[in-house]
């Protein structure tokens, strides 16, 4: 297992996590994805361990809390071999203050899931979403708050717009409050959107991705071919409402491109799709799921050998799209005496 920085943090992270929203099955969508119980979950995680896979990220809104109750439990007695990850600011009760990032909720929030994780810190928190009700100074000085206190190590974001992320590091930095170092984002082959201002953020700012749904929410597994109907048990028949959007036409070109280098390789399709992220700027760690030993084993596949640069190549062709404006300019060389081209 390869370890990367976490962004400019300093500490290290796999490159391959483990994301634990297939521990519980509690609700309409976690079901979908997996009703990993306790010892399950301790064997999965016996087998990422063995692999060097350390990154364990789960968030308070999983399964209603269940995914880390499930994960503490797991890795009850071996708290030291793990990196736990998690996130709040979703909505987690039925309360006018169970939401958001106040003070309130995030400290309220940090304790209960620190009681659910059996632990008395958490290495990486992350905002699960921006809290637009709440001021900015206020939410990086109670996370600040909890560093200094040592019950979080390391601040990260998901879901965070460049301006949103970018006005938070500015506010930690004029009052010497700790930055983010992550920002845990969805980026694949069908989901390029990550390029267009975060990733640049995230170079110049030293902020490391946690990517998750790397398979583009299921759909580049493998199974999904053109001209062919969803097999009868795959998860997007009840999650696709959930998904992030794709045109047809652009997943059908993506596939058939994994799978010519799949012949080629005589790797999977789902570890083609891994292993170009794990050759993207600014990428620390991809977040794989498994709701069996079976693709775990197979995710795990991804690491120890590298994509040709052909075969990079090929595949950012096929999953290219247009960035929208004001972007494209810059990508398309128009402002390049000023402005070095974005890789692409």
């Amino acid at each position: 297992m390869e370890y990367r920085f976490l962004g400019t943090s300093g500490f290290k992270v796999p490159v391959l996590g483990f994301g634990a929203g297939t521990f519980g099955g509690k609700g309409p969508l976690f079901s979908a994805w997996g009703r990993t119980d306790v010892a399950e979950a301790q064997r999965l995680i016996d087998i990422c361990l063995d692999a060097g896979l350390n990154l364990f990220d789960t968030a308070d809104v999983y399964s209603d809390g269940a995914s880390e109750s499930i994960l503490g439990a797991a890795i009850k007695g071996r708290r030291e071999r793990v990196i736990l990850s998690t996130k709040l600011t979703l909505r987690a009760g039925e309360g006018p203050n169970e939401v958001g990032a106040s003070r309130s909720h995030l400290l309220d929030g940090v304790d209960r899931a620190l009681r659910r994780l059996g632990t008395d810190y958490i290495d990486l928190l992350q905002l699960h979403h921006f809290d637009a009700m709440t001021p900015v100074e206020s939410v990086m000085a109670t996370l600040d708050g909890l560093v200094r206190a040592g019950k979080v190590r390391y601040l990260g974001v998901s879901n965070f717009s460049g301006w949103q992320l970018m006005k938070s590091q500015a506010v930690a930095d004029r009052y010497g409050y700790a930055r983010y170092v992550a920002n845990q984002t969805y980026y694949s082959l069908i989901g390029r959107d990550y390029e267009w201002e975060l990733m640049p953020l995230g170079q110049d700012q030293g902020v490391g991705a946690v990517v998750w749904s790397p398979l583009g929410w299921g759909r580049l597994t493998g199974r999904i071919r053109r001209g062919q109907p969803l097999p009868p048990d795959s998860r997007l028949h009840e999650t696709a409402g959930f998904a992030p959007p794709v045109e047809e036409e652009r997943l059908y070109r993506v596939i058939d491109a994994l799978d010519a280098i799949a012949a080629e390789t005589g790797r999977s399709v789902p570890q083609i799709a891994l292993n170009w992220l794990l050759q993207r700027p600014t990428v620390s760690s991809v977040l794989i799921g498994a709701r069996n030993e079976e693709q775990l084993r197979q995710n795990l596949g991804a690491v120890g050998w590298s994509l040709t640069p052909e075969q990079m190549a090929a595949l950012d062709a096929a999953s290219r799209v247009m960035p929208p404006y004001p972007y494209y300019p810059y990508w398309n060389g128009q402002f390049s005496e000023r402005n070095p081209p974005p890789v692409a």
